[in-house]
């Protein structure tokens, strides 16, 4: 009898012993989460995106996905939010009107994921760190708090600039404007013969436009103050050309702009482009894509440039634009949520999200790009223009005070239907920058 007690007693220690010495991050095979994520023009090219990356990512860790996918997330999700239930982790950028990624910033109520940079990515040999490519965990839109560490995982980098219908510059022996005089002269060449210079899909596509703006207006050091709000910053006399140029802008702008400009009908002002109603529109590399089934000018070839330049010879910026995933602070199974944040560098992520045109920042993504479109838009790089990374610098939470877009973009609206001065516009402006510049986290 005590060599059988002995013999249990023996194997429940080994067996302890196995169970204890089993990798800290393994997870348990009936561990799942909750992923969240918008609908976007990539999932209109590549319906079963997030449902391939979900599968994939079961497949490699034994942990189930539990998929949350709509255009309006913030409506789907903010409810079960609000009754303390929260999804593990959210894929939706910066940007958008409901602007939950920033009011989530500005409550400082995201997960720090700096660990995750040393992690390995599930199923690779390598470390996100060793994945991603350089300068994107170094700016403020993953790094909001200026404190080293980082909350918010770059996603799906674009190239942002002004696109065109190359086809009809070629017919009618025009040449792409590379100053800003060489644009208005353009502009009233072109409304000569009732086309538009300007549209814009939504004013929420003027934060890379005013980011490059900025750096062509006064190079990175006044971005940089400027995203800061340093006291006194909008009273310069490169503060006062961006003001004019974005107010010039607004009266060669295609005066059905505004109405349109919303998230049920941008596609619409877009339209106008490829049907030649208007000449230039600021968006992302991603607008092929999305408007791949579109009807358009017979001839029509999509071109793409960066902002002019003040003068002949002068800097040109196009902004590199990357969205954001992160993890709510109060998610209930951070180290799983973790791993799938990792997974998402992933050669095998890498690949899936290639099918909808979503190129991740990770070395060596886009060399595997066919698509000679997408090819063009991202070598604009090449092609003289610098890039243009990082953002408005995030601020607390105070009544009455607007987000970033609702201060600097949302007003171009008013600018264009004439519904709001430029003097107000700037007036507003400066006094909503004195309160986020005392207000920064």
């Amino acid at each position: 009898m005590k060599k059988i007690l002995a013999l249990v007693l023996a194997s429940v220690l080994m067996l302890a012993l196995f169970a204890g010495c089993a990798p800290a991050d393994k997870p348990s095979e009936d561990k799942s989460i909750t992923v969240a994520a918008v609908s976007t023009a990539f999932t209109d090219t590549y319906k079963n995106m997030w449902p391939d990356i979900a599968a994939a990512f079961e497949a490699k860790t034994g942990i189930k996905v539990n998929l949350i996918e709509n255009k309006n997330l913030e409506e789907v999700i903010g409810p079960s939010m609000q009754g303390d239930t929260y999804p593990d982790v959210i894929y939706l950028p910066y940007g958008r009107p409901a602007a939950l990624t920033e009011q989530f910033v500005k409550d400082k109520n995201i997960a720090d994921i700096t660990d995750v940079l040393d992690m390995k990515v599930p199923g690779e040999d390598k470390k996100v760190s060793e994945k991603l490519a350089g300068g994107f965990v170094d700016t403020s839109l993953t790094n909001p708090y200026a404190d080293g560490k980082t909350y918010l995982a770059p996603m799906f980098y674009d190239p942002c600039g002004l696109f065109y219908n190359a086809g009809l510059f070629k017919e009618k022996g025009w040449e792409v404007p590379t100053t800003w005089d060489e644009m208005w002269a353009l502009g009233d060449k072109a409304m000569a013969e009732g086309i538009y210079l300007f549209t814009y899909p939504t004013t929420g596509y003027f934060d890379a436009f005013l980011y490059s703006l900025l750096n062509v207006v006064g190079g990175p050091d006044f971005f940089e103050k400027a995203t800061h709000y340093e006291e006194g910053i909008w009273d310069t006399p490169e503060a006062k050309q961006v003001f004019d140029i974005i107010a010039k802008l607004a009266t060669y702008t295609n005066p059905v702009t505004p109405a349109q400009a919303n998230d049920q009908d941008y596609k619409l002002n877009q339209q106008l482009v490829l049907e030649n109603k208007a000449l230039f529109v600021p968006s992302g590399s991603w607008i092929d894509g999305e408007m791949k089934d579109a009807p358009r000018a017979d001839g029509f070839e999509w071109g793409m440039t960066a902002l002019p330049a003040l003068k002949a010879g002068g800097d040109r910026y196009s902004f590199c634009w990357f969205q954001q995933s992160w993890i709510p602070k109060q998610a209930k199974n951070i180290d799983a949520a973790k791993q799938f944040i990792a997974f998402l560098y992933s050669d095998e992520a890498v690949k899936i999200f290639l099918k909808g045109g979503a190129i991740q920042p990770v070395i060596g993504a886009a060399e595997s790009i066919e698509d000679p479109v997408k090819k063009t838009f991202l070598s604009i790089y090449d092609n003289g223009a610098k890039a243009a990374m990082g953002g408005f610098a995030s601020y607390k939470s105070v009544a009455g005070l607007g987000s970033v877009r609702e201060v600097f973009q949302d007003p171009v609206n008013g600018l264009v239907n004439g519904t709001i001065t430029v003097d107000q516009w700037i007036k507003d402006i400066k006094a909503a920058s004195d309160q986020m510049r005392a207000n920064l986290q």
